[in-house]
């Protein structure tokens, strides 16, 4: 009993042995399957967790970038152009300016001219000084032949043009003749002031500035008192009658304001025709301002 009781002890074990593995084989597969079942468990449940990630489209919602789009307000840039318009208005504005640069211009050319050559300031309008006008021409007063003359003169304002007997003495300006002596009748043994011109002329322009010439050797044909000469006219011819009898030939030449033929002291000159003389000569239109 006791001998077969181990050898069924012993084949029991070696059963056992043989139907373990078997069990244990059987046995996997099952705990197996519940394991495999709890792995699709574990994935279920993180991928609703992941859900949350589109529940992150909140990032999409991030789009208020779109509402960034004032950029395209930025098209406000065209509303800019606003600009160009300032541009285009300085232009104006320059050429407004350079208008009254040339009306200066024009002022300076009609400015009469000083004693010295160089034209005086502008007098005040109360100042009642004689103003230049377009209207008058001028013309230099001796023509065809060579002429020498300075800015002084003895004792009172007048130029002394020399130049060869006969040269021709024509009117600096358009007007009527105010005065002639048509003979020389200065006596050197009296010296009459009022007659130490000899033969000569004298005409009040349209600009009311009268003009004399003396020294002369003839009066021109059909000059008279009352005759309205035009500028450049022959007046008559240069010479050295009354006290110019032992100088050089020259024609006297005195601007003044107009008084009566007889007065003298007055007719031979009141202002320096120097300056006036130098712009006639350049070809400028420019009238005496008398005192």
């Amino acid at each position: 009993m006791h001998t077969l009781t181990t050898g069924m002890r012993n084949a029991m074990l070696v059963a056992l042995c043989l139907l373990l593995p078997v069990l244990v084989a059987c046995a996997a597969p099952e705990a197996a399957a519940p394991t495999a079942t709890l792995a699709p468990t574990a994935t279920a449940t993180p991928q609703p967790t992941v859900t949350p990630a589109p529940s992150a489209t909140p990032a999409p919602s991030a789009t208020p970038a779109p509402t960034v789009t004032p950029a395209p307000s930025a098209t406000s840039a065209p509303s800019a152009t606003p600009a160009p318009t300032a541009t285009e208005t300085p232009p104006p504005t320059e050429t407004a300016t350079a208008a009254p640069t040339e009306t200066a211009i024009a002022a300076e050319t009609l400015t009469p001219i000083s004693d010295e050559g160089t034209p005086p300031e502008a007098p005040a309008p109360d100042s009642g000084a004689e103003q230049p006008n377009l209207a008058f021409t001028y013309v230099f007063p001796v023509q065809g032949a060579q002429v020498d003359y300075g800015k002084y003169h003895h004792d009172y304002p007048a130029t002394d043009m020399f130049c060869p007997i006969g040269s021709k003495f024509v009117a600096p300006t358009a007007g009527v003749i105010d005065f002639v002596s048509y003979e020389d009748i200065w006596d050197p043994a009296h010296d009459d002031p009022a007659v130490r011109g000899g033969i000569s002329v004298a005409m009040i322009g349209d600009d009311g500035v009268r003009y004399y010439g003396s020294h002369l050797s003839a009066v021109a044909d059909g000059i008279a008192p009352g005759v309205y000469v035009a500028a450049g006219q022959l007046l008559g011819l240069t010479g050295k009658s009354g006290n110019a009898r032992s100088t050089p030939s020259h024609l006297h030449f005195g601007i003044s304001h107009p008084t009566t033929p007889d007065d003298w002291q007055v007719r031979r000159g009141e202002v320096s025709p120097y300056p006036y003389l130098r712009a006639w000569q350049r070809g400028e239109d420019v009238t005496p301002v008398l005192p």
